[in-house]
């Protein structure tokens, strides 16, 4: 034990972590026709290098005609995309860190109009729009156009190329694979009733609804065996809606999350907006300390890591002084044993060596997080 929860290791199938801050997924629009610029491959290395335990990569499209958000996020398939991968796991290895994928469908949120095959027709659980869940238009007015149910061999084929992207990454050398479950894309489309709109074996009670999560899922334990670790993210949120809810109580939320890990989910990264607020009314638990609760597997904890005071919230407080105190409820969260990973997006941008500073005591060297700093962290260091 490191005296700091923070830093203490834990070890995960066959990956074994120096401590338990993750770097959280996070999309960046650096990868045009899907291919990652060489830059990014430092920019991984860069925060392997400055302690962070795990680096789950942006989200990363699947090979599926229609998986695509938009041309500018990297592709998990073809020799050029894959090789550049094995670049950034080679550079994160070299310095002492662990790195998994993030596989992604969107779905119904595709940008198809400024994305590959834009004269495909988009796949969701049912024939919805954006606007039928209460999306907003699209800029100058646009609307996506109306998805196209998918049929058995479309759930069939997008859970194939799901598992050919968990054996892709196992054979390149990464650490584990991440499968993206969250924020209104293809995944969550089926399990949120208010955009699955079915009455097949896919559709209806929560037990079908979270039926093609839970198949794929198994698919992917098979294609990478029982010990190669697999992360499922969640969320209640929507990325046009925050208020959103797939689960109203803890007995819906088990209806969802048992079924996943029975199917092979190590680890289950529950997406929030703030991590310590609490998911339920009549418990302090919040989304991950519940998935952990109601399962009994591994959970991450995300949502602010570090970039706000949870007592007050105090606009222009210095950045010191928000790191300590929202630090704070995560640090007896993992002593506890409520959950077991913290997940650090933002503020793991503006700071590479994030970790390192805060394992030093260094709050005064933080930097704020600043939405240049999407473009300035591919600089060299």
């Amino acid at each position: 034990m490191s005296g700091d929860p923070l830093f203490d290791p834990i070890t995960i199938g066959t990956m074994q972590l120096a401590n338990r801050i993750v770097m959280a997924p996070m999309t960046r629009f650096f990868a045009p026709g899907g291919i990652l610029t060489p830059d990014v491959v430092p920019y991984y290395a860069r925060r392997a290098r400055g302690g962070t335990g795990l680096i789950i990569t942006e989200g990363t499209v699947v090979d599926h005609p229609v998986a695509h958000y938009s041309t500018t996020v990297p592709h998990f398939y073809g020799e050029a995309a894959l090789a550049r991968w094995g670049e950034v796991v080679d550079a994160v290895h070299a310095q002492g860190g662990k790195i998994i994928p993030q596989l992604w469908h969107t779905g119904l949120s595709r940008l198809r109009h400024k994305t590959h095959n834009p004269d495909v027709p988009s796949i969701s659980a049912s024939v919805i729009t954006e606007e039928d869940v209460g999306a907003p238009p699209l800029p100058g007015g646009k609307i996506r156009p109306a998805t196209r149910a998918m049929e058995k061999q479309d759930i069939d084929a997008v859970i194939a190329a799901f598992a050919r992207g968990a054996a892709d990454a196992k054979a390149i050398g990464f650490d584990g694979v991440a499968i993206h479950g969250a924020h209104g894309y293809l995944l969550d489309q089926f399990i949120w009733a208010q955009s699955n709109r079915r009455e097949d074996a896919y559709g209806g009670p929560i037990e079908n609804r979270i039926r093609f999560a839970a198949e794929l899922v198994a698919a992917v334990r098979a294609a990478v065996g029982p010990d190669f670790p697999i992360f499922f993210r969640f969320s209640q949120w929507k990325g046009h809606d925050y208020n959103a809810r797939i689960a109203d109580t803890p007995e819906e939320l088990a209806s969802i999350l048992q079924p996943l890990a029975q199917a092979g989910v190590d680890v289950f990264d529950a997406s929030t907006r703030r991590f310590w607020q609490p998911a339920f009314e009549g418990s302090p638990l919040n989304l991950a300390g519940w998935a952990k609760k109601l399962t009994g597997k591994r959970a991450m904890t995300v949502g602010s890591v570090g970039l706000e005071d949870p007592a007050n919230f105090t606009p222009g407080a210095p950045v010191s002084a928000v790191a300590v105190a929202n630090l704070a409820p995560l640090r007896r969260m993992l002593e506890s044993g409520e959950v077991d990973l913290a997940g650090v997006g933002r503020a793991l941008i503006a700071n590479a060596d994030w970790a390192d500073l805060v394992r030093g005591g260094r709050y005064d060297d933080l930097r704020a997080y600043d939405p240049k700093a999407v473009v300035a962290s591919l600089e060299p260091a």
